[in-house]
């Protein structure tokens, strides 16, 4: 298909492919939705251009019934595109953070497996999404940072583009993507961030989602920046030493703690590393605390993290 043979929206979405189109060959993550269709769609655009080749992969969570049927239906419509296209089931096993977070996961968990490139459909409109989920939860800066364009094997081409775009692209292409019941489900928070944007911008009389976009572009240079100076100053993570990580500032310092319960298996959270920095800052001989699979104790001027088993 040549370039002036699409419509004005799918070559938006072609052409923002083509911009992050890995030199090797690559998956694309796709579920049905117009978003990751676009994508797919995009993708076989411009491999016609660049000689490489891909392979459409469609996670089946089960978390629905009838969802292997689903997505074997995303996979057919695919292939009759000359596509090709598996499927890949998964188990999601809920923890914690929920059903969302445990389905992303598992997703992304099946996607990296391949061990290729790996390109994702969030828009901007995803991106805007995540950084008010974070305001509303209270995150930091990483958080608050949103989603990267290229991170680990992970590639976003669309983050500059609209959800309107790819609804679009999806038209112009003549293909009619499938509408995923979760997506009004306002028991997901996700959904409920989505409608909560839309009042936010109907009573602020404009589109605040760019805006919010744009917070998280220049908080994760910021992120990165900072990421980087607390692996340089303390580059083992798993027993930092207790003069060093005291005197750094703040911002460095609590990364350099996260990045330590990280190094032993722990998800941190703000109460845990605020708890561990007590020890540093304020140190009256307190005892070990307890976390997740053990205890942080500081003795021999370093900080400890003690197995369960040895505690």
């Amino acid at each position: 298909m040549a370039k002036r043979e699409l419509g004005p929206a799918a070559l938006r979405v072609a052409q923002a492919v083509a911009a992050r189109l890995p030199q090797e060959d690559f998956v694309v993550g796709c579920s049905g939705g117009a978003d990751s269709v676009a994508l797919t769609l995009g993708a076989q655009w411009a491999v016609r251009r660049k000689g490489t080749t891909f392979r459409a992969l469609i996670v089946d969570h089960g978390l629905q019934g009838g969802s292997a049927q689903v997505a074997q239906a995303v996979a057919a419509s695919l292939e009759e595109r000359g596509i090709d296209a598996h499927v890949v089931a998964v188990d999601v096993n809920t923890g914690s953070d929920g059903v969302e977070a445990a389905a992303r996961d598992a997703r992304l968990a099946a996607l990296e497996e391949t061990g290729r490139p790996v390109l994702l459909g969030h828009t901007l409109d995803d991106q805007a999404e995540n950084v008010l989920l974070g305001l509303l939860r209270g995150s930091g800066a990483r958080s608050l940072a949103g989603m990267a364009e290229e991170r680990g094997p992970f590639i976003r081409p669309l983050l500059g583009l609209r959800r309107t775009d790819t609804v679009a692209a999806c038209h112009d292409w003549g293909v009619t993507p499938w509408h995923d019941p979760m997506n009004e489900d306002t028991a997901y928070s996700r959904v409920r961030t989505r409608r909560l944007l839309g009042l936010i911008g109907d009573e602020l009389g404009r589109d605040v989602a760019p805006a919010l976009a744009r917070t998280a572009g220049l908080l994760r240079a910021d992120a990165d920046l900072l990421d980087q100076m607390a692996a340089e100053l303390v580059p083992d993570p798993r027993q930092p030493a207790v003069a060093v990580a005291a005197s750094l500032p703040d911002a460095i310092r609590g990364r350099v703690l996260h990045r330590f319960l990280s190094a032993h298996g722990v998800e941190p959270t703000h109460a845990m590393v605020a708890s561990v920095d007590a020890l540093l800052t304020h140190w009256r001989g307190q005892g070990p605390l307890a976390m997740p699979g053990g205890a942080v104790a500081r003795r021999d001027g370093y900080l400890w993290f003690d197995q369960k088993d040895t505690v």
